[in-house]
């Protein structure tokens, strides 16, 4: 839609690509270890600031707008409209990429199942407590169990208490480091992420160092609160979900819950909405309602306050110094066509993947509300800055994010346990990252490994990586859902 309006206007023609985003991770990663000019302009999570503030290959979003793109920015640009912006900022202050698209890792679930008074009592009865939102990991799992097993079928049709994917697949990492294990409590308080440990369990010095993933070293990736929210993951996935969900990618999986057998998912992309809405799907009544909601996900034991929550996908603009400097123009111009604000509004109607605030708080967006099954007032509500992407304590993502899944699928099929997973992941992080720093890759922020230590010296101390619980499982907490929603929206405005 855009690409022809953007040549109409400007004369400049636009070809683009939809790749898979591991393809567009490799190619971003070839133009930058190369200099070998591949696209003019990417679209790239924010996940990789990490990487684009130790390069120095990336484009200075904030000095170029100060200097060589002076005259091509729009006056009207309003960076601080951007919900994101805090994401592609690096510790310099500095902007290296800007939002264009934006959703979050949320708990979804069929409100009308959660509302009818029998299943209701019959829950009360078996656990003790209301059916509701879960706000912990022992409610989501009572909740599971219920519907997979106590309930079993709704109106003629099996229903589970879960819903997941995987497959030995490139997604499966998103799947985890997508904050699953700082969900459960791994990391240490701070938003945008946990300073000093961050939701992959990576330490950095005061000076933004890394210095290890390993407990040994100081990290949280394979600490107790880490292996115990693998252990849910692989326990809910075999007992909870639908037998097929085990060989399902996250494409495959997604649309699953539209279905109409699945009571919950504790880690639902938000991104999934649109295809929520369609009133031919199972999950909308005759006047296309939704007959769900989306809730903030339930926290693990772990957790403390002021520590994220969960993940939220920041798809961003990002440029190289690669890339001829009128073509890099170009692909600016075209980029900030993307995201103004005479283009931002009618896009998310679309897509409903909101980058402005101006935007969520538009009357169109106050109009569409009840359709959307909670999206507009998770967006509204101030709560919403804590869920948020992979931080900058990520050195490489290209090179570190498929060591995920490569460690990690061995875990869900059952081949090794989430403690052997998980050390093999986190000595796989620090190995690359000392080789990365040995290599003398990285223009600042390069890492420092910690030297090893005896993992009690770690976990003896305050705050991340944190000693093993010795009640993982307390007791169950639900909240009605509208009583969550009033106090939701009651927190303040943003």
């Amino acid at each position: 839609m855009l690409a022809p309006a953007f040549e109409e206007l400007t004369g400049i023609s636009v070809t683009h690509n939809i790749i898979g985003e591991g393809d567009l991770v490799d190619n971003m990663q070839t133009q930058m270890q190369t200099g070998r000019n591949i696209y003019d302009g990417f679209i790239n999570d924010s996940d990789a600031i990490g990487t684009h503030i130790r390069y120095g290959t990336t484009i200075n979003l904030s000095e170029a707008m100060e200097n060589e793109w002076t005259d091509f920015t729009l006056p009207t640009l309003d960076l601080d409209d951007f919900i994101g912006i805090q994401y592609t900022t690096g510790p310099d202050g500095s902007i290296y990429q800007l939002p264009a698209q934006q959703f979050a890792n949320l708990y979804w679930f069929r409100y009308d199942w959660f509302q009818r008074e029998d299943l209701q009592e019959q829950f009360r009865d078996i656990y003790g407590y209301d059916l509701g939102v879960p706000t912990n990991w022992t409610a989501y799992e009572n909740i599971a169990e219920f519907f997979t097993e106590h309930v079993g079928e709704i109106d003629g049709v099996q229903v589970y208490g879960h819903m997941d994917y995987g497959r030995r697949d490139p997604s499966l990492g998103w799947r985890f480091h997508d904050s699953w294990l700082s969900m459960a409590g791994m990391g240490s308080p701070g938003v945008p992420f946990g300073n000093p440990v961050d939701d992959w369990g990576i330490r950095v010095d005061e000076e933004s160092r890394p210095v290890g993933a390993s407990v040994t070293r100081g990290g949280g990736t394979n600490a107790p609160a880490s292996v115990f929210a693998m252990q849910k993951a692989v326990d809910w996935l075999r007992d909870y979900a639908p037998p097929e969900a085990q060989g399902m990618t996250f494409g495959e999986a997604g649309p699953v819950p539209a279905q109409g057998q699945i009571a919950q998912q504790i880690f639902w992309y938000t991104a999934f909405t649109a295809d929520m809405t369609d009133p031919s799907v199972a999950v909308t009544d005759e006047e296309g309602n939704p007959k769900w909601r989306m809730a903030p996900s339930p926290v693990g034991p772990y957790w403390d306050e002021g520590m994220k929550v969960g993940y939220q996908d920041v798809g961003s603009w990002t440029f190289f110094d690669s890339t001829p400097e009128d073509r890099r123009t170009a692909a600016w111009l075209f980029g900030q066509f993307t995201v103004a604000k005479s283009v931002s509004l009618e896009k998310l109607l679309a897509g409903l993947t909101p980058i402005r605030e101006s935007d969520i708080f538009s009357d169109q967006m106050t109009e569409m509300a009840p359709k959307l099954g909670g999206l507009v007032e998770f967006y509204r509500s101030p709560n919403e800055s804590n869920w948020t992407p992979t931080g900058t304590n990520v050195p490489d993502y290209p090179r570190m994010a498929p060591l995920w899944w490569q460690n990690l699928a061995p875990v869900i099929s059952g081949e090794i346990t989430p403690q052997e997973g998980l050390d093999n992941l986190a000595e796989a992080m620090d190995n690359i990252m000392a080789r990365l720093a040995r290599a003398n890759v990285f223009e600042a922020y390069a890492p420092v490994l910690n030297e090893e230590q005896d993992p009690e010296y770690w976990l003896s101390q305050d705050g991340a990586p944190k000693a093993k619980l010795d009640d993982e499982m307390p007791q169950g907490t639900t909240v009605p859902y509208d009583q969550m929603m009033e106090e939701w929206m009651a927190a303040g405005t943003r």
